[in-house]
């Protein structure tokens, strides 16, 4: 009796657990830590189930030398028909009080920043997004070369 109750005490935490989580996550490392403003970071997305919805998230991580409390992105999320939507976003990186908003211990905090709110994949095929920063001084109009303290870049969904 007890090894029956076991078994099934760790069903149910599989059954439990495979609900929950991404189903598509991947991260990509800035080299040395700095993220070139040429350095277009792309993700090819397949096998997602048509008419599900979704939440889409982008992900940096950023250790103490990021400069800003703040973000910009340029997103390009490219369908398999070729269609593209392309985003300007700006994401808080940190509180009024210079303290990092995201989660970690030490020196590397990372953000999950919504991207997509009920998205919807409705044709199969490999779906590429695109993350760029578009980071710039105040009053220039050149974008920062490169910009310090980003260390990895993701993109994470989850099933509604």
């Amino acid at each position: 009796m007890p090894r029956s109750y076991l078994l099934m005490v760790v069903a149910g935490l599989l059954i439990y657990g495979c609900g929950k989580g991404p189903v598509y996550s991947e991260f990509q490392a800035l080299k040395n830590g700095s993220w070139d403003r040429n350095m277009i970071k792309e993700f090819k997305i397949s096998d997602l189930e048509e008419n599900q919805d979704y939440e889409m998230f982008i992900n940096v991580r950023n250790d103490n030398t990021y400069p800003y409390s703040n973000l910009f992105l340029i997103t390009e999320l490219e369908y398999p028909d070729g269609t593209t939507y392309i985003d300007t976003l700006e994401y808080a990186m940190a509180n009024a009080d210079g303290s990092w908003l995201g989660k970690g211990v030490g020196s590397i905090k990372e953000n999950k920043l919504w991207y997509k709110e009920n998205i919807n994949f409705p044709v199969k095929g490999v779906y590429i997004m695109r993350i760029e920063h578009a980071m710039r001084k105040n009053g220039s109009v050149d974008g920062i070369v490169e910009l310090p303290g980003i260390t990895d870049i993701g993109v994470e969904i989850e099933k509604k």
